[in-house]
């Protein structure tokens, strides 16, 4: 079974589109651990809407938090105190999809990261990254703290137009699994979500 935690290089990757491709390429099941911002909808909200298979059962956040920032904040502006010991992966004996938020050191609490999150739950992960300037030392920096936990890259989703020159880079650079590309849409709809799923369970049926 896959355990997959989707983290991305930074903020407003394309993290929650990807984690709906993989969850429905998979029919696995959805989790998101911290949501912080509930308006105008949340991540699983999202990802539940595009997803069409009848398999895959979306599991409550842990916290829902209010305020559109940091966990670690948004807890805060709240009085709550976000805990590892709060953490534990469902139980499901179906694949999982495990939505991170932001980036990799993202603070959920003093001392506690989204990549302690990650080392926690003992997940393989897929790094999402967007072609933009600056974009090849956000990936590199994401794929060398991964390493240096000793945690397990599953694949790297290339998100946007192509720019060849940075993907063959970073690609021949780490060595790291490169998953089918996701373009920016126009409109992001279950069909889209579905032809793309259609190409990523094509790739985990070679791996």
């Amino acid at each position: 079974m896959e355990r997959l935690f989707i983290s991305g290089i930074g903020t407003d990757v394309g993290k929650t589109f990807v984690s709906a491709i993989l969850t429905e390429a998979l029919q696995a099941d959805y989790w998101k651990p911290v949501q912080a911002g509930l308006t105008p909808t949340t991540d699983a909200a999202t990802v539940r809407k595009l997803v069409q298979n009848p398999v895959s059962r979306f599991w409550p956040e842990r916290h829902r938090l209010q305020l559109p920032a940091s966990p670690h904040a948004a807890a805060a502006a709240e009085g709550i105190a976000l805990r590892p010991k709060d953490f534990q992966l469902p139980e499901t004996t179906n694949h999982l999809l495990v939505e991170g938020a932001g980036g990799l050191l993202v603070p959920l609490a003093p001392g506690f990261l989204i990549v302690d999150l990650i080392q926690q739950l003992n997940l393989d992960v897929v790094v999402v990254s967007r072609n933009y300037l600056g974009s090849i030392n956000h990936t590199l920096l994401t794929l060398e703290a991964l390493k240096a936990r000793g945690l397990r890259v599953r694949g790297l989703v290339f998100n946007g137009e192509p720019t060849p020159a940075t993907e063959s880079f970073i690609a021949e650079h780490t060595g790291v699994p490169v998953m089918p590309r996701v373009r920016l849409e126009p409109e992001i709809t279950p069909a889209v979500v579905s032809r793309y799923a259609a190409e990523f369970r094509a790739w985990f049926g070679r791996r």
